[in-house]
Parts: C-alpha cells; sequence; structure tokens
C-alpha cells in the first residue's frame, strides 16, 4: 500500500520565538493554523507542538516550556548559530525525538538551525516548510545539505524565495491558503488605506506612512510591534500623516478593517517569502499595492487584483493609489477563492506529505 491511500498521523512542530495565537511569530501562525485545520478536516490525525502559553484552545496542542528563541531576521548573516538556556526551540524537539514512533511524518514549521541539523538523526521522516528567504549562512548551508539528502523534504512558498537559497534541487513550491469564507467582500470602499504586518524595519513600512501622507489618504496600521524604537522613529519623522494604529487584531476584526479600504499597501524591504496579508486583502475584495519584491510578486496580477512597483519607491506607491479604480473588486475575490482556498492550500500539502512518504518512507 502506497503512502497516498492512508490516514496519516502528523506531528507539527510550531515556530519556537512566541506563542501560538500572541503574533509573534507572523504569518508563519496563520499558516499553521490553516494547513492544521485542513487536515484534521481531511480526517488525518494531528497534534501540534507548540510554546508555552498558546492560546489556541481549539487545536490539539502539546505546550512546551523553555525560553524563546532571538527571530532570525534580527541576527547578522554571518551570525554564529545561538540558543539561550532551556531552549524552547530543543525542548521542543526533544520531546518530537521521544514521540516519533507515533507518528507517519513529523512538520518542522520553525525556521531555525536545530531542526535542520536533527533531521538525519531521526528515524521519522521531517518535512521543512521553510517560511522566509535567505538570511543566515548557518542556515543556508544546513538547508543545501538536507536538499540533497533527503530530496523533496524542503518545502518552500514561492520560487522568488527558493530562489534566494540557489540550491542545485527543484524544490516544492506549495504557496499559501486561507479560509476565504472568515473575509467579507466588500465592492464599496471608504476612502482608507491598509498596512498589515509586523513592525520591525525589514516591512519598510515608513513608505506607506509617507505614500499616505502625500495623498492625505488616513492609513489604518494593523499588526504586533516587534521593535519599539523603530515605532517611534516613524511617528516622529511622520507626526502630519493621517495614520492610525489599530494594534494586533483576531482575523475577524482585522478583516473587518481591511474590506473598507481601497487597498492594502505592502512595503517589504526584504524578499517576502509570501506574504499572506496579500491573499486575505485579495478574499475581502481588496488590490494589493506591493513593491515587485518577493512573494506578493507572484500573488499579485499586475494591473488586475493589483499593482507591482519599483521596489523602494513612494511615489511609485502614490502612482498606483491613483490608478486603483482600474481594479475590479470582484477580481480580486476571485483570485483568492481560486488559488488561496482551504481546499487548493490541503491539496498541495497533502500531496507533498505523501511524495515524501512514499520517497522516504
Amino acid at each position: 500500500m502506497t503512502a497516498s491511500a492512508k490516514t496519516l498521523k502528523l506531528l507539527f512542530v510550531s515556530t519556537p520565538v512566541g506563542p501560538l495565537g500572541s503574533g509573534l511569530g507572523g504569518g508563519v501562525e496563520l499558516t499553521l493554523y490553516n494547513i492544521a485545520q485542513e487536515m484534521i478536516r481531511r480526517g488525518h490525525q494531528l497534534q501540534i507542538v507548540a510554546p508555552f502559553g498558546s492560546t489556541w484552545n481549539d487545536m490539539p496542542l502539546v505546550q512546551i516550556p523553555g525560553n524563546l528563541q532571538i527571530i532570525a531576521q534580527s541576527q547578522e548573516r554571518t551570525a554564529p548559530v545561538t540558543m539561550p538556556e532551556n531552549s524552547l526551540l530543543a525542548n521542543m524537539w526533544d520531546y518530537a525525538r521521544q514521540v516519533q514512533a507515533d507518528y507517519d511524518l513529523i512538520v518542522n514549521f520553525a525556521y531555525d538551525w536545530l531542526p535542520f541539523y536533527l533531521t538525519p538523526f531521526f528515524h521519522q521522516a521531517i518535512a521543512h516548510l521553510v517560511s522566509m528567504g535567505s538570511l543566515s549562512n548557518a542556515q543556508d548551508q544546513i538547508i543545501k545539505q538536507l536538499a540533497k539528502q533527503f530530496p523533496d523534504t524542503i518545502g518552500f512558498h514561492t520560487q522568488t524565495q527558493a530562489d534566494t537559497f540557489a540550491l542545485e534541487q527543484q524544490c516544492p513550491i506549495l504557496s499559501n491558503g486561507i479560509d476565504v469564507s472568515l473575509y467579507d467582500f466588500c465592492s464599496q470602499p471608504k476612502q482608507q488605506l491598509a498596512w498589515v504586518g509586523r513592525i520591525a524595519p525589514e516591512k519598510g513600512l515608513e513608505d506607506a506612512v509617507a505614500a499616505s501622507q502625500s495623498t492625505n489618504i488616513p492609513l489604518k496600521i494593523m499588526g504586533k510591534i516587534q521593535d519599539e524604537s523603530y515605532w517611534q522613529q516613524i511617528q516622529q519623522n511622520y507626526p502630519n500623516a493621517p495614520w492610525e494604529y489599530l494594534g494586533f487584531l483576531s482575523t475577524h476584526e482585522m478583516q473587518q478593517v481591511m474590506r473598507e479600504c481601497q487597498a492594502l499597501l505592502m512595503t517589504p524591504r526584504w524578499v517576502e517569502a509570501f506574504g499572506n496579508v496579500a491573499i486575505e486583502s485579495l478574499a475581502c475584495g481588496v488590490p494589493v499595492i506591493s513593491y515587485r519584491r518577493g512573494g506578493p510578486a507572484e500573488i499579485i496580477q499586475d494591473g488586475k487584483t493589483g499593482f507591482l512597483v519599483e521596489p523602494d519607491s513612494v511615489p511609485g506607491l502614490i502612482d498606483a493609489i491613483a490608478r486603483l479604480f482600474q481594479i475590479d473588486r470582484k477580481t480580486c475575490r476571485q483570485q483568492a477563492q481560486t488559488e488561496f482556498s482551504l481546499l487548493a492550500l490541503g491539496d498541495r500539502f497533502e500531496n507533498w506529505f505523501y511524495k515524501i512518504l512514499d520517497i522516504h518512507g
């Protein structure tokens, strides 16, 4: 019997940078939640290994104590691999090692060196979903090693993201998906723009604020403040911009604000691996204006469901805002339903899991 004929027992190991539900894990949290709920809906058995203090009460969680891992994007490319004492990351993977025999497949959602390094020492196959582009020499090296040693076990969200690692092998490109039914379509927006994400330098929020100030269109800012000094700097530099900070909102609260916006601005300074907020925006019928950089460049249909502009160009953002009347909001919603539904997401990931088990089983 092939792997693809059976119900799977899956162990998902979360990111160690923050408890699930806190927003500290960024897009990884939403990705993990959506894949997990779709696998459960398909009848697979699932357990999630998560940091202590996680609040996803509707999911089968094993909560592990320990000190949080430093986020990869705050470190230098040449920085050595480090872990705090009583490392949460190490504790989570020690738990996975102990229970591995109870599962068909372990799925790693952490962008950390340790799980990749440990892979050959496990008896059970491990699938790695890489959540960011190339940021660290040590991480790049271990990903390259595993892509050779364990074909098809390294998955990426977009080809643009995968290309940053310069791998010799073609790896699975899995895109992403959301529960489109949770996002309400809005055909008549208010005169306002949205920006959603972690508030940190690599997200380039100041460009969206500058565009808002120049056009005098209010900007609704939603997301976790990850870098307080960066946030203070933006407020000092743009004292007269018509922005409003709404905090880190639940999906329901966020989409209620988002759907009434004329567009979502995406201003990444780095290669965004995917950009979940882009598909959340499209699901509300809201066009996306993004820099032509990273994942969003593979999501947005330029001129049809939004605009792709020159990276780091505030005038480019302003010009695109002036052309929003050209976009049919129904087309945005249709793209989300067709390409980024939970059903489409589930098919891609289920096929990936089965393929790994057929190859490595």
